[in-house]
């Protein structure tokens, strides 16, 4: 049975710890505080230099729902062209229309556009209309995996829909369980509907190197400070490495 430990991360710090921790393939995004969002080129050279494991690069342009653009999906297609050019090993994106199905025919002009490399259809499966119709049209498209937490807030409260997407899918299509993943979920799931191949971040909260700190000043999300960063837990990574090569 394949089994797989994807880690999630948006930091050449995190990439560092993950793969140390003994994941299989890293997720590089940014802002993985808001669900991710493309990361930059730079951030991505500097794990690709530092990291042998696969890379895959996530493409989404914005926070938010995945109807894009025209102007916004012009930036799937280009971005997913650079970093196939740089050495990326996969590309994780999604597109869905106004209806929530899935948006085929962008997706067919991304799987083109992704040439060789391994192709994640994300999360915005698990806000699409019909995840049945969605798998089988994955599948015709040529995509490779979907990350899913069985359209629910995390992927133990999906398992009923992920057993039976996993039962669905067999061997044309690997099930990416994400959502909420660590050690725990991961003997659970394993036992309870046979799934294999997890997504997880295993993120904790670093306090601020500052010392100098003025609280009344807010850059971002209102009651987010500014003065925690979130980076991969090394020891959270490795109870779930452990978990996945003893179930």
């Amino acid at each position: 049975m394949k089994k797989v430990l994807e880690v999630c991360v948006d930091s050449v710090e995190s990439a560092v710890t993950a793969q140390k921790a003994g994941a299989d393939r890293l997720e590089i995004c940014a802002n993985l505080l808001i669900g991710g969002t493309t990361p930059g080129v730079s951030q991505f050279q500097q794990i690709r230099k530092k990291c042998g494991i696969p890379l895959h690069v996530l493409i989404r342009p914005r926070f938010g729902d995945f109807l894009y653009t025209d102007s916004e999906y012009q930036m799937l297609e280009e971005d997913t062209r650079m970093f196939r050019e740089l050495g990326a090993d996969g590309i994780v994106t999604g597109c869905l229309k106004a209806d929530g199905s899935l948006d085929c025919n962008r997706m067919e002009q991304l799987r083109a556009c992704a040439g060789e490399l391994t192709l994640t259809l994300h999360r915005a499966f698990d806000v699409c209309r019909d995840p049945y119709q969605a798998l089988e049209e994955a599948v015709s498209l040529g995509i490779d995996i979907i990350l899913t937490s069985g359209q629910a807030p995390d992927c133990r409260k999906g398992k009923e829909i992920l057993a039976k997407l996993i039962a669905q899918a067999g061997e044309r299509i690997e099930i990416l369980a994400g959502g909420g993943v660590n050690d725990e979920v991961i003997r659970r799931l394993s036992e309870d509907i046979h799934a294999s191949c997890f997504h997880m971040s295993g993120k904790k909260t670093l306090d601020s190197g500052m010392v100098y700190r003025n609280e009344r000043v807010n850059m971002g999300i209102p009651g987010l400070s500014e003065f925690h960063m979130f980076r991969a837990d090394e020891a959270e990574i490795r109870r779930a490495r452990e978990a996945l090569d003893h179930v």
